[in-house]
Order: structure tokens, then C-alpha cells, then sequence
């Protein structure tokens, strides 16, 4: 039925709601416990002088998500189903696999920073800790309907204002934080530009873009419109610009956070010459002495609840691409029995990330390979996402403005540097 049948006025409510979803928990799950900890390290090793990076990659990250939010919302499809229809098989199979096991040693780093977190809050031992909260998350995701989970994710979005309360809990010089942001003076060398590529790949990272383009695919089977907006013969626009402000929401709340994490370490750490963060968790044990228990309290806190938010993130993208290239039932509302292959990706992806911190392999390494294999997959997937939302036949009157394009394109000719960049730095390195 077409969208002009809608009711107008029912539950203001459900309305705030809808209008914030997908965008909203993508963008906080980017702040991820990995990412933190790449913010730290940022703010800590270069004090304010990366505040900057955070603005460069707001309208960049804001497009490529519209991007994969759209193509989601009007062909009815995931990202990787619709790759399909332009890429070889094997080379899809071969990005998918790429990014599962990127999520999968991204879900490691997470799930061991959690666990140290909670040790460090409550004490206990890493890997018990780390075992409850692996459990719960797998949980959820199986037996907890989509309907009934995404006000779950949202709600957890929340937890990332503790970064900001963290913030407004040391003593911070405005001034001179807030004109390095816009005026950096830095030295320009081989580890500043390193930390502004790890900054970029934190920020504009593959398993967001399956992620969002898939649960839009969700939110279309819970809305009114249950159908692809390109099959309607008109209306849809409402829904298009729904997209657009909950991923401008989203994305600019994910930056926001990021700002105040580098903001707080380079106003703690870096300024008491402490200039090297390995993980999260360091990163609060740094903070303690020099801040006090409260700042410590709220920056350990936030890594468990924006962990408990990325982890199913991380492992639903990585179920969704998955099923969409076998052809699987690929949907966080299907009972288990209905979905064996897609929730089976979910639990065996926590899982192994859970049992890589048996191997003593050290969370940075870990996010290392990481970052290679999301950098690896990033590239490719983003140009295809590219065609496809400028392709008249797969969008039909949807097909992205200009403006989104030039956005899209500029933001993976960036990301390919960084890429580039990256590998550079292992070969010289």
C-alpha cells in the first residue's frame, strides 16, 4: 500500500522511536571497546592535536552509511545480496569471509577488554567475566525477537554518555582543546600519520555497512510499508528522509563520543607524560591515579555497555552476510530452528572470539589483523556500494542525489589511502 495511507497522528512515542534505529546503534556501536582504545591511544600519544580527524571523518561516515541504509531500505535486500548482482561469487564469498574473520578477532579484543573491566570494577578473573558477557550477548540475539531486541540496542546507545560525563569530570583547557581542533599544529611524521589512519578505519569500518543495510531490510518487516521502496509506484520519500536523520544523528553521536575520549585522555594522560595505550582497559587504569575513582568508574563502565552493544553488531554483520551469499534466512526476528545457518554464524563468531583469549595473543594484535582484513574488505565493498546506489535499475526513482555520491566516492578514494597507507606502514615498518 502506498505511503500516503499511513496514519498521520498515533503514537508520538513509537514515532521517536522509529525515527531513530538503525543509524542511532550503528554509529554508537562504532565506539566500540577497540575503538576506545584507539582513541586513547590517539589522545594520549598526540594530545589534541587529532581532535581534527574527528570532524574529517563526520560527513564522509554520515554519506557511506546513507549509503548502505538506502540500499537496504529500497531494494528490501542486505549489502551483500545486493553485491551480489554485480560481483562474481567467489570474489563475494571471498570479502565475506574476510570480514567474518575481522569481526571475529574484533569480538575477541572486546570481549577480553569487557571482561578486564568488569575485574578491575568488581574484581573476579578476566576470562569468568568474559565468558558471562560473551553468553549473554549470544543469548539475546537467539532468543530475543528483533522487535522486542532493537529497543534493547537503543537503549544501550546510552552508555556512551559516560564518555562524555567522564569528560566534564577532569580539567580540561577549553581553549586551547577546542583551537587544536580546528587549527592542529602538529608534527607531521610517520606515527602521526599511522594514528590518523588507525582513527579512519576505526571510524568507517565494513561490518557497519552490512550491519545498517540489513537492519533496515528488519525494520522495513516491522513498519507499515512492509514492502522495498522501489517497488512502490509512489510515495517512500518520508521514509528516505527518516534515513537521513537517524544516520546524521547516528554518525554525528558516534564522533561526538570520540571527540570527548581523545579530549580526556590527552587532557589526563598526555599531559602527565603518559603516552602509550595498548587497550581500553589501560587506558581507565591510566586514568585512575590521575583523575580519581569517578572518572576511572565511568570510563571502565562505558567499555562493558558500548562492548554489550558492538558485539552483537559485530556478529550479526558477519551472520548477515553470510546467509545473504548462500542464500540463507537471514533475520534477528526468525526462531532458531527457522534460521540454523544464520544463528550459527552469531554463536560461532562470539564464541571463537571468546576462545581466542585463551590464546594468549594479545588484544593488539589482534586488532592489528584486524584492521588489515577490514581494510582489505573495506575498499572494494564500499565501490561496489557506490554503483549501486547511482544504478537506476537497482534503486529505480531512488537512485542517490549527486551530492551523495560525490560524498561516497571522496569518502572511499580516502579510506583507499588510508588502506594503502596501512600496508605501507607494515612493509616499511
Amino acid at each position: 500500500m502506498a505511503e500516503t495511507n499511513r496514519p498521520t497522528a498515533s503514537k508520538p512515542k513509537g514515532l521517536i522511536l522509529r525515527l531513530l534505529g538503525p543509524g542511532l546503534v550503528t554509529g554508537a556501536a562504532d565506539d566500540d571497546p577497540s575503538g576506545i582504545a584507539t582513541y586513547s591511544q590517539a589522545g594520549a600519544q598526540f594530545g589534541y592535536g587529532l581532535l581534527w580527524t574527528v570532524f574529517l571523518t563526520t560527513p564522509f561516515m554520515i554519506a557511506i552509511q546513507l549509503v548502505s541504509g538506502q540500499i537496504g531500505r529500497v531494494t528490501g535486500k542486505g549489502l551483500a545480496a545486493n553485491v551480489m548482482e554485480l560481483a562474481p561469487r567467489w570474489l563475494v564469498l571471498a570479502l565475506v569471509f574476510l570480514l567474518v574473520a575481522a569481526n571475529t578477532f574484533n569480538i575477541a579484543a572486546d570481549i577480553a577488554a569487557m571482561g578486564e573491566s568488569l575485574s578491575l570494577v568488581i574484581g573476579g578473573l578476566n576470562h569468568e567475566h568474559a565468558l558471562i558477557f560473551a553468553s549473554t550477548s549470544t543469548l539475546l540475539q537467539v532468543f530475543v525477537p528483533y522487535r522486542r531486541y532493537a529497543p534493547v540496542l537503543k537503549f544501550l546507545t546510552l552508555t556512551l554518555f559516560a564518555y562524555v560525563a567522564t569528560a566534564l569530570t577532569v580539567s580540561i583547557p577549553w581553549s586551547a582543546a577546542l583551537l587544536a581542533a580546528v587549527w592542529p599544529k602538529a608534527t607531521i611524521n610517520a606515527d602521526y600519520l599511522l594514528m590518523v589512519v588507525a582513527v579512519l578505519g576505526t571510524t568507517i569500518s565494513p561490518y557497519l555497512f552490512f550491519w545498517q543495510a540489513s537492519q533496515e531490510v528488519e525494520e522495513m518487516h516491522q513498519g507499515k510499508i512492509d514492502r522495498p521502496l522501489r517497488e512502490l509506484t509512489r510515495g517512500g520519500v518520508m521514509e528516505i528522509d527518516r534515513i537521513k536523520l537517524d544516520t546524521t544523528v547516528g554518525m554525528i553521536f558516534s564522533n561526538v563520543i570520540a571527540f570527548f575520549i581523545i579530549l580526556t585522555t590527552a587532557a589526563v594522560l598526555n599531559a602527565h607524560g603518559i603516552t602509550n595505550i595498548n587497550s581500553a582497559t589501560q587506558a581507565a587504569e591510566a586514568l585512575r591515579p590521575l583523575a580519581g575513582d569517578f572518572t576511572f568508574l565511568l570510563f571502565a563502565l562505558g567499555i562493558i555497555g558500548t562492548g554489550m552493544l558492538a558485539i552483537p553488531v559485530l556478529a550479526g554483520s558477519a551472520a548477515y552476510g553470510v546467509s545473504e551469499a548462500f542464500g540463507w534466512p537471514a533475520t534477528l526476528e526468525a526462531k532458531a530452528p527457522d534460521a540454523v545457518g544464520f544463528y550459527t554464524i552469531i554463536a560461532a563468531a562470539t564464541v571463537i572470539g571468546f576462545g581466542l583469549g585463551f590464546t594468549g595473543i594479545d588484544s593488539i594484535h589482534m586488532l592489528v589483523w584486524s584492521a588489515v582484513l577490514n581494510g582489505i574488505v573495506a575498499v572494494p565493498i564500499m565501490a561496489m556500494m557506490m554503483v549501486i546506489v547511482a544504478n537506476p535499475k537497482l534503486m529505480g526513482r531512488f537512485k542517490a542525489s549527486r551530492r551523495l555520491i560525490v560524498l561516497g566516492w571522496i569518502g572511499t578514494a580516502l579510506m583507499a589511502l588510508a588502506v594503502v597507507a596501512l600496508f605501507w606502514s607494515f612493509f616499511t615498518g
